[in-house]
């Protein structure tokens, strides 16, 4: 049986993006090769499950995670995605699904590994089942991202948020949850973040990451912990939260939630200077908190 600590599921997809002055770039992204990336720099062991139409392998090149380390099924449809920024902060933006990647199982979980972490690591509603995401918590503690609970597809690709209706019923089973301040309050109808975390707690999920353009906040149930993004500049805007969840829930397999979320926020600091996923290493983590973090160690 080979051990990871994190075993992540989700699309790799192609995401042409257009900034606010009209510049456009494609790029190999998904939740899935964020998050790898962040978790492997800093040097933790994580598996990506993924699933792509074979035309499409060629994007396996792209996850910066060994290929021993890479399970990926054989699928009628791969995930593309094309991200419009409006700002130069990019938090608005408009996202379309051009095709949507064939729905996980819970058999695509190779009967061979084992994981401290199962990631759901989504893109859209449908990615997976609620009895998936609730058998996977039978195997290990299951971190979840909801934006694949709350992200729906129509049939011209366009993208609409709804909330999410089997949250309570899954959310007693979730270990790690991350939202965005947006996310969030369509969760719980509330603006305030902290107020957000402590209702999501209250409905079952152990330990609540909220991400926002400013910060990242952390909540387990009984303090809060807050760190700054300190981004020279946002070129890599796109993989931000996937990024910073990876890095903590990771992190925090053998530190405290201080500690965790310091190395998730410098991380997703760094990453937002460049396009693409993350490729740096630990030490160059621990020079950024150097640089840039000396008052919040």
């Amino acid at each position: 049986m080979k051990h990871y600590e994190s075993i992540i599921i989700g699309h790799i997809t192609l995401d042409h993006n257009v900034d606010h002055l009209g510049n456009a770039v494609d790029v190999v992204g998904g939740a899935v090769n964020f998050s790898s990336a962040s978790a492997y720099a800093l040097g933790h062991k994580v598996a990506a499950v993924t699933r792509l139409n074979e035309k499409d392998f060629d994007r396996l090149n792209e996850f910066v995670i060994p290929k021993e380390d890479i399970y990926c099924i054989a699928s009628p449809s791969s995930s593309n995605m094309y991200n419009r920024y409006f700002t130069p902060d990019k938090e608005r933006r408009e996202c379309r699904c051009t095709s949507v990647g064939t729905p996980f199982t819970i058999d695509d979980i190779p009967s061979d590994i084992e994981g401290d972490i199962i990631h759901f690591a989504g893109l859209v509603y449908g990615d997976y089942t609620t009895e998936m995401m609730i058998e996977a918590s039978k195997k290990a503690p299951i971190a979840v991202d909801v934006q694949t609970c709350l992200r729906h597809v129509k049939d011209d690709g366009s993208m609409y948020f709804e909330d999410w209706a089997d949250k309570k019923k899954v959310l007693p089973y979730v270990r790690f949850l991350k939202t965005d301040a947006a996310e969030a309050e369509i969760l719980t109808g509330l603006t305030d973040r902290k107020e957000a975390a402590k209702l999501l707690h209250e409905w079952g999920a152990q330990e609540i990451l909220i991400t926002h353009n400013t910060e990242v906040l952390a909540y387990d149930g009984g303090e809060f912990y807050t760190c700054p993004i300190r981004a020279r500049n946002l070129s890599g805007r796109t993989g931000r939260g996937d990024t910073t969840f990876a890095a903590y829930y990771t992190e925090r397999l053998t530190s405290d939630i201080k500690t965790s979320l310091l190395y998730a926020t410098a991380t997703v600091s760094a990453k937002m200077e460049a396009p693409g996923v993350y490729k740096g290493t630990r030490k160059d983590i621990e020079a950024y908190i150097d640089e840039f973090y000396k008052d919040c160690k």
